[in-house]
């Protein structure tokens, strides 16, 4: 499938079912999945959880949903970035619903292979998707959440323009390591990102 958007040294496309092994990759790396469920995935969760949720946003949001990144360089699956417009409600953030309709407020959303850190691609492509929600979607606002800990996912957050608006406490039914600290919330009005600054 063609990208439907480039950066420096990404391109992004839509999953097909293709995508079940690369998933398997990423959702099996205990590491990356320290901070989300703290276990790695099956095949059958990803087969028939993790793919069809990733490829269907799209089909409700027209231009918004999930999308594969590979290098350019080499094609090479690295993981993936993605916009979900959300109802804020008065909840903690990561328990916002899907949108009913309305796309005015949009969650980020990235998950890259260890092979794939510490090289600032998750922050081109988290950029990417702010640009494209603010400049072509209607996008008003931008949102994110990780847990407390997640240092790194939580400078991605900074670096892509969104800055921190509180650390919630949530009663999880299996809390991870690092639970205690809370989970943090961001944000960024489409102002504020027209007004300019080193994400911009």
């Amino acid at each position: 499938m063609p990208p439907e958007l480039l950066t420096e040294r990404l391109a992004l496309r839509r999953f097909t079912s293709a995508d079940a092994a690369n998933l398997l990759i990423l959702d099996g790396d205990p590491m990356v999945m320290r901070y989300l469920t703290g276990t790695p995935r099956s095949p059958a969760q990803v087969r028939a959880e993790v793919l069809p949720r990733l490829a269907g946003v799209h089909l409700r949001f027209p231009g918004f949903g999930y999308w594969a990144a590979e290098t350019r360089a080499d094609a090479g699956f690295i993981g993936w970035f993605g916009l979900r417009p959300v109802t804020p409600t008065r909840e903690a953030m990561a328990r916002w619903p899907d949108a009913d309709g309305r796309t005015d407020v949009t969650m980020l959303g990235y998950r890259l292979r260890r092979s794939a850190w510490g090289q600032g691609l998750a922050t081109e492509g988290a950029r990417a998707l702010v640009r494209l929600g603010f400049t072509e979607l209607g996008t008003q606002e931008i949102v994110a959440t990780t847990m407390a800990v997640n240092t790194g996912s939580r400078r991605v957050m900074e670096k892509a323009g969104l800055r921190y608006l509180r650390t919630v406490h949530l009663d999880w039914p299996d809390p991870l390591d690092g639970n205690e600290h809370g989970d943090v919330e961001y944000g960024l009005l489409r102002g504020e990102w027209l007004a300019g600054g080193p994400a911009r």
